[in-house]
């Protein structure tokens, strides 16, 4: 792959005075691999970003990109290139301008400039752009041409902050659609942040999952959506969120909702609480499956191709079943649904998940 080159992040920290932000990192990335990290707000997934870039100092820990210990080099030395939120364009500039500003100030031939602008534009498909300002450019072609900034620079690694955050949720999907055919094309190492976890699910090679300045989980996107560690990863991943009811362990079984459930094996000292959790898909309406129960439907959303239905269960738990097919549903109707036992995940009170 032209210009890919792995990343290594060993025991990375950061700290302002007293207040520790970022826990003793350590991620491997490899040579063309599309990173994304993706966690709530306050995760630290934006400053570990800036930490790479050379944007935020490293308290303690190594950066190495390519096999180089950057930890301590000047952003302009990492081999990098950053695409922000902001497209921090030049509005007197034209967009040819811009995008060989960067080149021009680092005194690159004439010619050279000219041939890597092209080479970008023609990229991003903004060859009939090139002649114009900021001002008279869509939020995607903006966007567009911050990201053709970045490629002109021919960087062995992009590093993206949140950079369609700014956008309509149409041109979201599109420019998803872009950055993911720019990475095929390209071939580069990129890493990506993003509170978004539909963008994180459809862009990622891996994903790493953060909070609170530590990580949860690294996998590919099927890895943390089918198989979480823990409670946090399997209610973050996933829209809607995975369904969490409350229960008790029990000789080959779970006391959930009012009754014994027969799994088999004891998940769990008996006796001992736990969280029981169940996607929105795998529950089904009807007695179809092993398992059913019997809910009050709250309120029900209709998205065309799929109904979610909110629905209360004797307990007062709540729950959350994704109906492909089917009649509509009125608020307040009874209804039973089922589920297949297999498809339960079982946490410990610690959140840690319970495995067979």
């Amino acid at each position: 792959m032209a210009n890919a080159t792995g990343m290594a992040l060993r025991q990375v920290r950061k700290s302002y005075g007293a207040t520790d932000v970022i826990h003793g990192i350590d991620l491997e990335v490899e040579a063309g691999e599309f990173v994304v990290f993706v966690g709530p707000s306050g995760c630290g997934k934006s400053t570990l970003l800036r930490m790479i870039a050379g944007l935020e100092e490293v308290t303690d820990g190594e950066i190495a990109i390519g096999g180089r210990d950057v930890t301590d080099l000047d952003p302009s030395q990492r081999g990098i290139a950053m695409v922000f939120q902001s497209y921090a364009l030049y509005p007197h500039m034209s967009v040819r301008d811009n995008l060989g500003f960067g080149l021009k100030m680092a005194n690159t031939p004439k010619a050279e400039i000219e041939d890597r602008v092209l080479a970008a534009a023609r990229i991003l498909k903004i060859e009939p752009l090139l002649e114009r300002r900021p001002g008279q450019l869509s939020g995607g072609q903006r966007q567009r041409v911050a990201i053709g900034r970045a490629i002109v620079r021919k960087p062995d690694v992009f590093l993206f902050d949140e950079p369609l955050s700014n956008l309509d949720a149409e041109l979201r999907v599109s420019m998803r659609i872009e950055i993911a055919r720019l990475h095929k094309e390209l071939g580069n190492t990129m890493v990506y942040v993003t509170h978004d976890q539909t963008e994180a699910m459809t862009l990622a090679d891996k994903i790493v999952v953060l909070r609170d300045g530590r990580i949860e989980q690294v996998g590919t996107p099927r890895e943390v959506y089918e198989n979480p560690d823990n409670i946090f990863v399997a209610g973050f991943i996933g829209s809607p969120k995975m369904n969490f009811i409350q229960g008790v362990a029990a000789q080959n079984g779970v006391d959930l909702a009012g009754r014994t459930i027969d799994l088999g094996y004891t998940p769990g000292e008996p006796g001992s609480p736990m969280t029981i959790g169940v996607r929105p898909e795998h529950l089904d309406v009807g007695n179809g499956s092993a398992v059913a129960f019997s809910v009050r439907v709250d309120f029900s959303e209709y998205l065309g191709g799929t109904q979610y239905l909110y629905a209360t269960l004797p307990d007062g738990q709540q729950l959350v079943v994704e109906q492909r097919q089917g009649s509509d549903i009125d608020s307040d109707a009874p209804l039973t649904v089922s589920s297949d036992p297999q498809r339960f995940y079982f946490f410990a009170p610690t959140g840690e998940r319970i495995r067979r």
